[in-house]
């Protein structure tokens, strides 16, 4: 395969300078890895910090910014961070008023998360930590014990984000951000596989014609595979995938996420057909966000992600954000 790198070895940390100089907002820590608000710690304010493997960009650093994560802790691809990363960045957006930890649900994420509360509170760091797990596609998968974490990680960290700038105390942040979990659930479909720069190949075998339906962000499988659907055939099994398990009674927040290499042409068309699944199913969609923000390398697919969202998760929402993946209103 053909990449736009130098080496497997160097790949996260060629990416870091490369953020680092695009993004002088950053503090971008290529050797201790760690990408932090250069304004961080901000006075008064409670820190977000997540993370996870490389690979999923924008997610996590790119999420670094006003309105959103104070810090971000990158892996190596699809490999979680080490303990000392999350400590280290704990630290370094601490105001005094506690840490809020975002972790998606992946075996080694959870365990390197949980060890970093405990060694930032030794330090004197007052933590909290919040897991996602919005992916209905399984129950338990290669890297997971329990529902994986996909699209809501992003709603996650806006909402929370949003509420942490306005001021709000450690415990009203932790809450929201498991409010917006609970609201949340995600269903990926996969036209093709990805290929990690240390593998140099598909990280799994999609024959020609086949799709997966229900791939977890590291090509994890799903709940089957089927002969090529249209995009229409492909947005009703999702969203009734997330609607069975979902249930919303109120509008809700729509992300149509591409996983890497699925043009904005194919994801549009797709938006327009999930939206036509809400509507035939009764679902008034508030808001619509459309792009690659937790991607799977070059995967070819796409994942519908939906929160039932009230007046306050709204208004969070639509709250002002700078950062590199997602800015507005500001």
């Amino acid at each position: 395969m053909k990449m736009l790198i130098n080496t497997p070895e160097t790949v996260v940390a060629d990416a870091l300078r490369g953020m680092a100089l695009a993004h002088p907002e950053l503090a971008v820590d290529v050797e201790g890895r760690i990408v932090v608000r250069r304004d961080a710690p901000v006075a008064g304010k409670v820190g977000l910090v997540s993370g996870g493997g490389s690979g999923h960009e924008p997610l996590h650093g790119g999420f670094v910014g006003h309105g959103m994560l104070d810090a971000a802790c990158p892996g190596e691809v699809f490999t979680s961070p080490v303990p000392d990363q999350m400590v280290r960045a704990a630290a370094a957006v601490d105001s005094g008023r506690g840490v809020l930890f975002i972790v998606k649900n992946y075996t080694g994420d959870v365990l390197n998360f949980n060890m970093a509360a405990e060694l930032a509170e030794d330090e004197g760091i007052q933590v909290a930590s919040v897991l996602v797990n919005d992916d209905v596609a399984v129950t338990d998968s290669l890297f997971t014990a329990g529902r994986r974490g996909t699209g809501a990680t992003l709603f996650v960290e806006k909402i929370a984000g949003a509420a942490a700038e306005e001021g709000a105390p450690l415990e009203r942040v932790e809450a929201l951000a498991r409010r917006v979990n609970e609201s949340s659930r995600s269903f990926g479909v996969a036209l093709g596989a990805c290929t990690t720069p240390a593998k140099g190949s598909p990280t799994f075998d999609l024959p020609a014609g086949e799709l997966e339906l229900g791939v977890g962000i590291h090509g994890e499988p799903g709940r089957e595979r089927r002969a090529m659907m249209t995009s229409g055939e492909i947005a009703d099994f999702a969203v009734d995938a997330v609607l069975t398990d979902l249930r919303p009674t109120g509008p809700v927040l729509l992300l149509v996420n591409g996983a890497g290499a699925t043009p904005l042409l194919e994801l549009y068309g797709f938006t327009a057909e999930v939206h036509r699944v809400l509507a035939e199913r009764g679902v008034t969609v508030a808001r619509t966000l459309v792009g690659d923000y937790v991607t799977s390398l070059d995967m070819a697919g796409a994942s519908v992600t939906l929160c039932q969202a009230d007046e306050e998760l709204l208004r969070l929402w639509d709250a002002p954000v700078q950062t590199p993946g997602l800015r507005w209103g500001r």
